[in-house]
């Protein structure tokens, strides 16, 4: 696994809301069938002293961190305050904060995400799924029930076609060691090549199942960073130029990322393209 294991705290920013308060049930729950930690604490300005689903509630992460041990975050508040809030999870010395708020402002979140950097804590979206290593940990929305433990890595910007691929790879009898939405904002915190970069660290990891989507040029920066074996799915085939396809990042300009050009790019750096998800279980057998 990356990112953490069982033994990992986290702290969730927008404890008391809706979101908040649903998937720190839905994360405990994973938790307690693991064995982990899970949540330790939640974090809602002016509703210290409550609890959500048993969690403590503080009004800061000074106050939280001041009775509780943790090194992740996962933050539900809305787009205004998302930036603030991964501000303030890295300086407080966490080493990850997994955002999964949408529609951040650009500059709020390159603002966060270059903070969080020079405080040497990690940042997992905006606008993803989290992370899911089954068997240890879940920080976010996937459902776990999906995944099952394997040595094969999963990197995705798409967070439905993530469920998909891991749904096929579990029918399949094919585990997952760990499982990263990287986000579909502009602007995002961990790429293709970070997260690759931890799956070369990790023993667990045999090959990785790369998810892009139109826009940019992330997923061949990630397959150059790497020698892993790696099976691709690129979505968006049919996608217009200059018309953004559900993400705000997923969008073709100035004839760059469309997903034709992206799938012959790849192709001629040697990855297999699958050209539907139910493909990737079969190539990842013939690559293994």
């Amino acid at each position: 696994m990356i990112y953490g294991d069982k033994n990992s705290g986290t702290i969730v920013w927008g404890a008391t809301g809706r979101q908040g308060s649903f998937h720190i049930n839905l994360m405990n729950e994973y938790a307690r069938l693991v064995g982990g930690r899970g949540v330790v604490a939640g974090i809602t300005p002016g509703k210290g002293g409550q609890e959500v689903c048993g969690v403590p509630v503080y009004n800061s992460a000074k106050e939280a961190l001041a009775e509780q041990d943790a090194e992740t975050a996962v933050i539900f508040v809305p787009a205004g305050a998302a930036g603030d809030a991964i501000m303030e999870a890295a300086h407080a010395g966490l080493d990850l904060a997994v955002a999964i708020t949408e529609h951040i402002p650009v500059h709020d979140a390159m603002r966060a995400i270059a903070y969080a950097e020079i405080c040497g804590c990690a940042v997992i979206g905006p606008n993803c799924p989290g992370l899911l290593s089954p068997g240890e940990q879940k920080l976010g929305i996937m459902p776990a029930h999906l995944a099952t433990r394997g040595h094969v890595g999963v990197i995705s910007r798409s967070g439905t076609l993530t469920y998909e691929v891991v749904d096929e790879l579990t029918r399949a009898g094919i585990g997952q060691s760990t499982i990263v939405g990287i986000g579909g904002d502009p602007v995002i915190g961990q790429t293709f090549a970070d997260v690759l970069a931890q799956f070369e660290e990790d023993p667990e990891t045999e090959a990785v199942v790369l998810i892009g989507e139109v826009g940019g040029n992330l997923e061949e920066e990630g397959v150059r960073s790497t020698d892993l074996p790696i099976v691709s799915y690129i979505a968006g085939v049919t996608a217009p130029p200059n018309k953004r396809m559900g993400h705000a990042g997923a969008i073709i300009e100035g004839g760059e990322g469309d997903a034709r050009s992206k799938i012959e790019r790849l192709k001629l750096l040697g990855v297999p393209v699958a050209s539907r998800p139910s493909e990737i279980p079969g190539m990842l057998r013939d690559l293994l």
